[in-house]
């Protein structure tokens, strides 16, 4: 009984080691980079021919975590509308991550609006 047990235990802790591994790849630098690279080539295919060169999105060498959005105020729908065409197809912390870009793209939109 003992060893029945025991693998049980072991595909449990073995199951539970995968889940770990996708949600951690999902913010490895690359990953979201690969992300970034879908949703700038989609957001410029939408786009109308005068807004494909104001969508862009820059990684920083020296820290691979930082993502810079260029993105003319004319242009956040096409980009909205790419993250939000994508983010099924991500992976879990990859998604989570995109729907924050999304929120903050967003506010920021908002906020130039909101200015006199």
């Amino acid at each position: 009984m003992r060893s029945k047990d025991n693998d049980v235990i072991m595909k449990f802790i073995e199951k539970m080691i995968a889940k770990i591994e996708r949600l951690k790849e999902g913010l490895d630098p690359e990953v979201l980079n690969r992300w970034y690279r879908i949703v700038e080539e989609e957001s410029r295919n939408k786009a109308p021919d005068e807004l494909r060169d104001k969508i862009s999105v820059l990684q920083d060498p020296n820290l691979p975590m930082k993502f810079k959005l260029v993105i003319s105020k004319r242009a956040i729908p096409f980009v909205i509308d790419a993250i939000e065409s994508n983010l099924e197809k991500m992976p879990y912390a990859t998604r989570l991550y995109f729907q924050v870009v999304e929120g903050t793209i967003w506010e920021e939109y908002e906020k130039y609006r909101e200015r006199p």
